[in-house]
């Protein structure tokens, strides 16, 4: 099917739709920026966005990217995977191990961590309310006379997205201690490589900046938390946002990734501490919807796109004896497919591989997670495949 496009006046530069402080668009613009692209930054508050751009993009949702031939991208892994298939993927190591653990990066930093990123920019209004509040209020046209209420209610809601994603008073204890331990081991390992695989952003550094910068990096009260307790982590969130490999501090490091498909020990320490909360929510989420999927049976084609308002539910898992209760988003599973796909095309040697280093990291069980239809995505939008 034709892609359907935006005629952005003859622009030879990329548009992108997105906001300063949004979780989502900092994976995009990073990639943009690392890999010169040129771009113009549009706010969602543009005329054109709602008018124009939603209606081929399909949903209100950041980041949206419009090519100069006027190819509208809605969704951050869509905007890389748009670039990265046109130029033989260059962000995705060619060493099959540092791959499969680039695109593992890639998904829990986008999927796995989003309760800190919640927590951390919503439960220290004393600390973030003036600040979010100006770039809400940005986001919004001069002239509305209803702007300030606006403004108030999009927070609250917000707010309570914080809960819904499993923040509660009894849980977020846990959430800031297994935050601490992952600043901690990011900034142990950032001690020995500016990115996470070498000298260069692999696609795994573009997914943990989503809410290492959007959120973690740039909202008042986490980002002194960042500086004070990891600052060579807070370094690698400004070096993602250079257009040079931004690493004097590194001398002669070199700019390629590590050589003989080399995972650091350091990197394994960071999967130890994702895995804790991860594994748990991803299993429970996977049971859910493989019983929804087989009471519901969802017509092939139909979308696998469930807004917040009208989530198919909840689950509870546990994380150190303590319940988290979140709702399900399928998006995670139609991510985990790209790491299924890669570790299914190994031979049984590299299987066996991959597996082991898994195990040494509390991580395997995502190699057998998996839902029992798979998510595909046609016209910007993702559905349930036969």
């Amino acid at each position: 099917m034709e892609q359907k496009r935006f005629k952005n006046g003859g622009s030879a530069n990329y548009l992108l739709y997105s906001a300063p402080h949004s979780l989502y668009v900092g994976r995009a613009r990073s990639y943009l920026i690392k890999n010169n692209i040129q771009f113009e930054e549009y706010s969602i508050g543009h005329d054109t966005f709602r008018t124009q751009i939603v209606p081929v993009g399909k949903l209100p949702t950041i980041p949206t990217l419009v090519a100069p031939t006027g190819e509208v991208i809605r969704d951050g892994a869509a905007i890389i995977e748009h670039f990265e298939s046109a130029v033989d993927y260059p962000s995705y190591p060619k060493e099959p191990i540092q791959q499969f653990i680039s695109v593992l990066f890639d998904i829990i930093g986008v999927e796995g961590l989003r309760r800190p990123a919640m927590h951390y920019r919503w439960n220290f209004p004393e600390d973030n309310d003036d600040f979010l509040r100006y770039h809400f209020y940005s986001l919004m046209k001069a002239n509305t006379s209803d702007r300030a209420v606006k403004v108030e209610s999009v927070m609250e809601k917000l707010r309570g997205v914080t809960e819904m994603r499993g923040v509660s008073k009894d849980t977020e204890e846990l959430v800031e201690a297994l935050y601490l331990e992952l600043l901690d081991a990011l900034n142990d390992h950032f001690e020995c490589a500016p990115y996470l695989l070498g000298g260069r952003p692999c696609i795994g550094d573009f997914g943990l900046i989503a809410p290492l910068y959007g959120h973690l990096g740039r909202d008042p009260y986490p980002s002194q938390l960042m500086k004070k307790r990891a600052p060579r982590v807070y370094r690698w969130v400004e070096r993602m946002n250079r257009f040079d490999q931004d690493a004097p501090e590194y001398f002669d490091f070199g700019t390629d990734f590590f050589k003989s498909d080399e995972v650091p020990e350091t990197l394994l320490t960071i999967l130890r501490v994702l895995s804790q909360d991860f594994i748990p929510e991803t299993r429970a989420s996977a049971n859910f919807l493989n019983t929804w999927l087989s009471r519901e049976n969802p017509e092939e084609g139909s979308s696998a796109i469930f807004p917040l308002g009208s989530s198919l539910g909840s689950i509870d898992f546990q994380v150190r004896g303590k319940t988290i209760t979140a709702i399900v988003v399928p998006y995670r599973h139609f991510q985990l497919q790209r790491l299924h796909r890669i570790y299914d095309d190994f031979d049984s040697i590299r299987q066996k591989q991959i597996g082991q280093l898994l195990d040494s990291c509390r991580m395997k069980d995502i190699l057998s997670i998996r839902l029992e239809r798979l998510i595909g995505r046609h016209d910007n939008l993702e559905i349930w495949l036969d």
